[in-house]
């Protein structure tokens, strides 16, 4: 890392990797949830479920990446070990044991709101104090934002098919 990229973060960076690590690990075991749920779903409408979990599983993988750059630009090394990352991470992993569609998106909207709090409270420690890595993590935000409103307008959705049956 540059020395003066590393100068300018105006927090204590070890703390920050360490944060920046857990989400790291939280994103991987995300992108496993998702990536394993649209291979097993089923019941109604689960070819817009498969696809929803698809394309989540490619954000969640775009995460990981970017939070390993921002990690390796602070000078620190993400997480190296994929058995450590239920140790680091803060919301955990869902195993799809149960692939009906409605139990899937129940697991997944609780993670993205998972994910929610913790870039909402990455964006504030980095605020005006950190640039680069507030940029990452406000754009991670985003989409966590985007997921659950995707996940929830898919569960309504879910819903009304199955009131109608």
């Amino acid at each position: 890392m540059g020395t003066r990229g590393r100068e300018i973060v105006g927090i204590d960076v070890d703390k920050l990797l360490v944060l920046l690590n857990k989400a790291y690990a939280d994103e991987w075991l995300a992108y496993y949830q998702y990536w394993l749920g649209a291979k097993l779903a089923k019941g109604p409408m689960k070819d817009a479920v498969i696809a929803e979990l698809t394309q989540h599983a490619a954000d969640e993988l775009r995460h990981a990446d970017m939070l390993t750059l921002r990690i390796i630009q602070l000078g620190g090394t993400p997480v190296l070990r994929p058995e450590d990352w239920p140790k680091f991470s803060n919301c955990g992993y869902d195993a799809p044991e149960d692939p009906f569609v409605q139990k899937l998106l129940e697991q997944n909207i609780k993670g993205e709101q998972c994910a929610i709090g913790v870039y909402k409270a990455l964006v504030d420690l980095t605020a005006n104090k950190d640039q680069v890595t507030y940029n990452i993590v406000l754009q991670i935000l985003q989409d966590e934002v985007e997921h659950e409103e995707d996940l929830q307008s898919l569960q309504e959705d879910l819903e009304i098919v199955m009131k109608h049956r």
